[in-house]
């Protein structure tokens, strides 16, 4: 049965070992130096491929028009994540992918293929038509994918279910978007400067129109079907390997269609685009807003009743459960934390609402039968996080709850659960959990 212990210990054990016998190529500052060089190389290439078709000046004007909806697109993406909130790393990393690597990818493999095909067929429109409704969306939603995956398998602490893939999709798919509205934007206004148009009738107003006002949203629409693929295969079992690797080919699947009716639309006659997007984008982009926004409520539903388990073993306040499932409520206790203990504190504060989140997850996981091997490892290390922070966070978390009794519509009555479920560890091999009722411990941590 996995139990724990009275008291956190920091991690011990023959890890420091392996990590001093590893090879070279197995330790992580080769891996990160290796990976931030080729993100920089193919960041230069790209860089100096724009800078080529569209100039200085383009590129300049590009770029500034560009960066416009960046800021906008990242934070809504941080915003979904703000229950479980992932590392910035992996956000800077998926970012970068999308608009070096992906990008480096996409023009390079879409301008050999385009142009074989016109050299094949003799017909150079047929091949750029074909080179937009099929090459583009294959080529392009594999180089963005490939960002999802890498984080699926390297980074698997942190991706945890359908928000992180939708998080990690969107950003990768928003810097692949950048870069290729520099192009496009750059090139736009080059072709403005032969021709003297200026102003809204100018090629770079419409193009600004559609790519950045109309449409910002569409390559992250297209890439979050991949990233809802990988999040509900990280919900998975360990041993449903044929749902971890169907689910994510579905998710791209679905990402290159949608992707090739947006780029064939064109094709659709004078007014083939606005029923694109009226017919089909529109809705899809709400309905996948409303499923994200459904899927945040539903893990702040799973943090109010997986964590008073751990209230009973006495690690957590009876309050705690219910202020850290409201948004309302760790914002409340962020702010009293800065407000009498500075920016340190309410740091920790956010970190201690981070972990205990993880370790909701994690418990949920477990008692659902799908946690690995190493569970009890895990959740030793979160419970020694909360343990560290417990003495700035739980004033605030308590101060909040109480605050949140006064709140309108606020349902969250504790009821206490007589009976709760352990994931405990059978004898059938290592990762194979089961769920048992179990009284918990009776000692208390805050106990001297």
């Amino acid at each position: 049965m996995a139990t724990c212990p009275p008291y956190p210990t920091p991690p011990t054990g023959p890890t420091g070992g392996a990590l001093r016998q590893a090879h070279w190529w197995q330790k992580r500052w080769v891996r990160y130096g290796a990976l931030s060089t080729l993100l920089a190389l193919s960041g230069l290439v790209i860089l100096a491929l724009v800078r080529e078709q569209t100039g200085t000046e383009g590129f300049l004007v590009g770029l500034g028009l560009a960066v416009l909806p960046v800021p906008l697109l990242v934070a809504s993406f941080r915003w979904l994540d703000r229950v479980e909130p992932g590392p910035w790393r992996n956000l800077v990393f998926s970012f970068a992918w999308g608009a070096c690597a992906a990008a480096l990818i996409a023009i390079v493999a879409n301008s050999f293929a385009t142009r074989w095909i016109a050299t094949a067929t003799a017909d150079p429109s047929h091949a750029d038509t074909l080179g937009a409704t099929v090459i583009a969306p294959v080529v392009e939603e594999t180089a963005k994918a490939a960002a999802v995956l890498l984080v699926f398998l390297f980074r698997r602490q942190d991706f945890t279910g359908i928000v992180d893939g939708v998080v990690i999709a969107g950003v990768t798919a928003t810097g692949f978007a950048f870069t290729e509205n520099i192009l496009y934007l750059g090139t736009a206004f080059g072709t403005d400067q032969l021709s003297g148009d200026s102003g809204i009738a100018s090629v770079t107003a419409a193009t600004f129109f559609v790519r950045v006002i109309m449409s910002p949203f569409a390559h992250p629409l297209f890439t979050v079907l991949t990233g809802i693929g990988f999040g509900i295969a990280a919900l998975s079992g360990e041993r449903q390997h044929l749902r971890r690797v169907f689910l994510p080919l579905s998710g791209l699947l679905l990402a290159m269609g949608m992707h090739a009716l947006w780029n064939g639309s064109s094709t659709f006659g004078e007014f083939g685009f606005f029923a694109v997007y009226a017919a089909f984008m529109v809705p899809a982009f709400g309905l996948l807003t409303w499923l994200v926004i459904w899927t945040r409520q539903r893990e702040l539903r799973t943090v109010r009743e997986e964590l008073p388990a751990y209230v009973l073993a006495g690690w957590l306040a009876p309050a705690e459960p219910f202020a850290l499932g409201s948004m309302r409520a760790r914002r409340v206790a962020r702010q009293y934390a800065r407000r009498h203990g500075g920016r340190a504190a309410g740091r920790a504060v956010a970190q201690y609402e981070a972990y205990a989140t993880s370790l909701a997850f994690l418990r949920h996981r477990g008692r659902r039968g799908r946690a690995g091997a190493d569970f009890v490892v895990r959740e030793r290390e979160l419970l020694y996080e909360l343990w560290r922070r417990r003495e700035v966070a739980r004033p605030a978390l308590e101060r909040a709850a109480g605050a949140a009794q006064a709140w309108p519509g606020y349902g969250y009555g504790y009821a206490g659960p007589v009976a709760v479920y352990w994931p405990a560890y059978g004898q059938g091999g290592a990762g194979q959990v089961h769920g048992s009722v179990a009284p918990y411990p009776a000692y208390n941590p805050y106990r001297s």
